[in-house]
């Protein structure tokens, strides 16, 4: 936990950009996350009922993981977040859908192929490379202009 505790200390990096989201270096005990497949699927049921919908629980899950220190592996953790977010109860339940679940680790799986090893996770389409983790918008800025300045 302390190792855990202590890679959080990377968060105030991103934190102290203006246009950051919040982040908060991890208090609780609760955590850390086991890995990133419960909460992808938790964003992916909240997807199939709409685009607001996944807004809302994106928000949620980002909010609740880096500024209040949940274990959004959890899974009652992720239906008090889903709940939290106003969707539906009857949607949470797709979280547990054979095809959805085997979606999400086709993708976990090419991730592990790519080379990415963390989220968030940022890929251009048609391009190699990505960039990884909670980064400060510049960082994102001087990506895309050099990719755009090489094309």
């Amino acid at each position: 936990m302390e190792k855990f505790r202590a890679y959080t200390q990377s968060w105030t990096r991103p934190a102290a950009e203006p246009d950051a989201g919040s982040f908060r270096v991890w208090q609780t005990d609760a955590g850390p996350p086991s890995h990133s497949i419960p909460p992808h699927l938790t964003a992916k049921a909240a997807a199939a009922i709409s685009r607001e919908a996944f807004h809302h629980i994106h928000d949620a899950l980002l909010h609740a993981y880096f500024a209040e220190n949940h274990d959004i592996t959890d899974a009652e953790t992720l239906k008090a977040i889903w709940l939290q977010a106003g969707l539906p109860l009857a949607g949470f339940e797709r979280v547990t859908d054979r095809a959805l679940i085997d979606e999400i680790i086709a993708q976990h799986n090419e991730a592990v192929e790519l080379g990415i090893t963390g989220v968030p996770a940022v890929r251009m389409e048609g391009r190699d490379g990505f960039v990884i983790g909670a980064q400060p918008m510049e960082t994102y800025r001087r990506w895309v202009a050099r990719t755009l300045s090489a094309l």
